[in-house]
């Protein structure tokens, strides 16, 4: 019986672990939920959001902070810092925080998409439970508009230092839907092989809206349903973000004759 406590003890870390790590995530509106769009936040341009999710089966309320600052109109820096506020009733703490650089390397032309890579890295300073040690990854994104459809095509493969677990791999596809000048219709598929199976562990289809309330603000809505182990059952989204302009714009001068 006490070996059996003991296992117990051991393996409930790597349990929570394997059902779900957030990892770098887009910033609205240049993504989808968890696609990003070869678009970028422009030179000295400054995005925040605070982004709320709620699963079942696992049960869990999380909420992420993020951050993301233009480099150039072609280059952008990430930062996520999930945290969660409940797991499985009693369990409750920051997961790892995790930095990514974007760098699109070829801008979408009349025919031709727009092609970026991402790198990431994560220090690996969360919670045991919540932890991979920390994790390199890279990937890349690709995206393409046709009409009022924009989609987008990500693959990202993370590396973790914790002995004994595996690489994980993400394949993200995503488009969107302009109903109106502010607003666009959300879809999604997430396929996922994580850092305990060598397979498909997750794939899930995602839906939503997404709405420019004024000028560089923007509220997300959505939820997700798993179509293979239906794990989560469910899954709903709620995000907002704010995009601020360290530019200043030049006074034009109107001259009379």
């Amino acid at each position: 019986m006490k070996l059996l406590i003991l296992f117990c003890i051991l393996i409930s870390p790597s349990l929570v672990l394997a059902e779900d790590i957030k990892g770098l995530q887009p910033f609205q509106p240049y993504g989808v939920f968890s696609t990003f769009s070869a678009e970028s936040l422009g030179e000295r341009q400054i995005g925040i959001a605070i982004n709320l999710e709620r699963t079942k089966s696992p049960d869990f309320y999380r909420i992420t902070a993020q951050a993301a600052y233009g480099l150039k109109d072609n280059m952008e820096l990430h930062m996520n810092l999930p945290y969660f506020l409940k797991y499985d009733q009693s369990i409750y703490g920051f997961e790892d925080i995790s930095f990514g650089f974007k760098h699109r390397l070829v801008d979408e032309g009349r025919y031709s998409p727009g092609l970026a890579y991402m790198l990431v890295a994560s220090p690996g300073l969360g919670r045991t439970d919540f932890s991979t040690d920390g994790r390199l990854g890279a990937g890349m994104i690709i995206t393409k508009k046709v009409g009022p459809f924009r989609g987008h095509a990500n693959l990202i493969i993370y590396e973790p230092f914790k002995s004994g677990l595996n690489r994980e791999y993400l394949l993200n596809l995503g488009a969107e839907l302009a109903i109106a000048h502010s607003s666009k219709v959300l879809a999604e598929l997430v396929g996922r092989k994580n850092y305990f199976i060598n397979r498909i562990d997750l794939l899930e289809w995602r839906f939503g809206f997404r709405q420019e309330l004024s000028e560089g603000i923007f509220a997300v809505l959505g939820a997700g349903f798993d179509i293979k182990d239906r794990k989560p059952d469910y899954r709903f989204f709620f995000s907002l973000s704010h995009v601020i302009s360290l530019k200043k714009e030049g006074i034009k001068r109107i001259y009379e004759p």
